[in-house]
């Protein structure tokens, strides 16, 4: 399975929307297109990722690194709707109490 990402932006936030599985072959991806965000949002970065289906340890080590990118410029980063697979990972990883996650964006 492959990776798509979709990237929308408002005033002040980037939302980037991740489907299919989030791997060590697809995370670099990821990493580039949340970095990329991150410089780009004016005070919020969203990662929607309700249509994710696998995600591996270094999509986890992916989203650590946006949490703190956006938080050494003072932006908020938000996970959305994390699918039931990537928020049991997050919770073995015990970061469901670190990221700020919403339901919707």
């Amino acid at each position: 399975m492959t990776m798509k990402i979709d990237r929308s932006r408002s005033d002040q936030t980037v939302v980037i929307t991740v489907k299919g599985e989030v791997d060590l072959y697809t995370s670099p991806d990821l990493r580039s297109a949340i970095m990329k965000a991150v410089r780009k949002a004016k005070a919020h970065v969203a990662v929607d990722l309700a249509g994710v289906e696998y995600m591996d340890s270094s999509g986890v080590a992916t989203l650590v690194e946006g949490f703190k990118s956006a938080h050494e410029q003072s932006k908020t980063f938000t996970l959305v709707a994390p699918s039931d697979s990537v928020m049991k990972v997050l919770q073995l990883a015990k970061l469901d109490g670190i990221f700020e996650i919403s339901p919707a964006p």
